[in-house]
């Protein structure tokens, strides 16, 4: 199916965007993601005795299709269906395997009380390519254990791996992420995904480099702490950097469009759409050389960016900024462009103990 057409066919599985009477366009396609290397061999999931039909456990059936690869690997393909998966023994990726679903297969989770478990989970491979279908996450159902967040149930877990392509696909009401990178992992892809309406967070960059986001969505998180569209967070005192988010929607999570916090480096949003978050669009804290260009933020419950204490080096420019800080009610004013930062634009661009910024020309209404 082409880009464009998923994204316009996922917009309609999503919580539609409905500002002034009208639905947001879907977003265009700006990137193809690489094709990973894998071997010609193909197995239906089908033919290893999945069923589709939501009720019977799909799980092993998967699992029997990816092993039953040479060592060459291929790929699997998920024919249309409801496929009932156990997020606690999971589908476990193998090096050089594509896993291909078609777009009206969904994968949905069993219902578990599990504090960690995975729809998808790669641990230190590579040549993984995942692609298609939709995600769908047990937050609904699960069992939550009495001094647990379950932050941990995540849709697609990537850990340690490298040269990974996720694309196309749609992921919802996990009980964590929709999407977790970490472990170390680099030269991770992710374009034309729509990540919605997951506890935790829509997308999360934890330990990684050479992490690149294209024309995707992260929206409607909420449920538990940080709640963010995308968290670049690394874990303990490890780093993340060389980061791209590039023509995305950060749009309705309960705390920030996009959290950018400690030890993070080389990171830079182009192009995005920031939008009607409960609190910040974007904040950074202890990191370096993070770069916002040519951005639409707008409507955001608190300042637009906010370029936090312990933050260096970092660039705000080309962008279109207003209606922020919505909950001292929106500012009216004339449009107007302004090259640097004034406290008019307070409400758009906040430095607090941040050093080495640069605030380019940007525009305001």
């Amino acid at each position: 199916m082409p880009r464009r057409e998923f994204l316009c066919k996922s917009a309609l599985v999503a919580v539609p965007l409905v500002f002034g009477g009208s639905i947001l366009p879907a977003l265009a396609s700006t990137y193809s993601p690489p094709v990973r290397t894998h071997g010609s061999a193909t197995r239906s999931v089908k033919s290893y005795g999945a069923v589709g039909n939501g009720i019977h456990d799909d799980t092993a059936a998967f699992q029997a299709a990816i092993n039953s690869l040479p060592s060459t690997g291929g790929t699997v393909t998920v024919p249309a269906g409801t496929y009932l998966i156990d997020p606690v023994k999971k589908i476990q990726m193998r090096s050089y395997t594509h896993l291909s679903m078609s777009t009206d297969a969904i994968l949905k989770s069993k219902t578990t009380s599990a504090t960690r478990s995975y729809i998808i989970y790669a641990y230190n491979r590579t040549q993984v390519e995942i692609s298609g279908g939709r995600l769908m996450g047990d937050r609904a159902t699960h069992r939550y254990v009495s001094g647990s967040t379950s932050e941990w149930n995540h849709g697609i877990q990537i850990l340690g791996c490298t040269h990974v392509t996720i694309r196309d696909l749609y992921v919802a009401n996990c009980a964590g992420d929709g999407i977790c990178i970490g472990g170390g992992a680099s030269d991770v892809a992710i374009a034309n995904v729509v990540s919605t309406k997951n506890r935790r967070q829509g997308l999360s960059i934890t330990r990684s480099h050479a992490i690149r986001v294209y024309d995707s969505e992260f929206s409607y998180t909420s449920g538990t702490s940080p709640q963010c569209g995308i968290d670049i967070e690394p874990d303990g005192t490890s780093t993340a950097y060389d980061i791209v988010i590039q023509n995305c929607r950060l749009n309705n999570n309960k705390m920030y469009g996009i959290n950018i916090w400690k030890r993070v480096s080389n990171v830079t949003l182009r192009g995005c759409t920031i939008e009607r978050n409960g609190s910040c669009g974007a904040a950074t804290s202890y990191c370096s050389g993070v770069t916002f260009t040519g951005n639409t933020v707008r409507y955001n419950s608190a300042t637009g960016i906010f370029l936090r204490e312990g933050s260096s080096n970092c660039s705000v420019s080309g962008g279109l900024s207003y209606g922020n800080y919505t909950r001292l009610s929106t500012l009216t004013r004339a449009p107007f462009t302004l090259t640097g930062w004034s406290s008019k634009v307070e409400r758009d661009i906040l430095i607090r103990s941040a050093t080495g910024t640069r605030i380019g020309t940007n525009s305001y209404k």
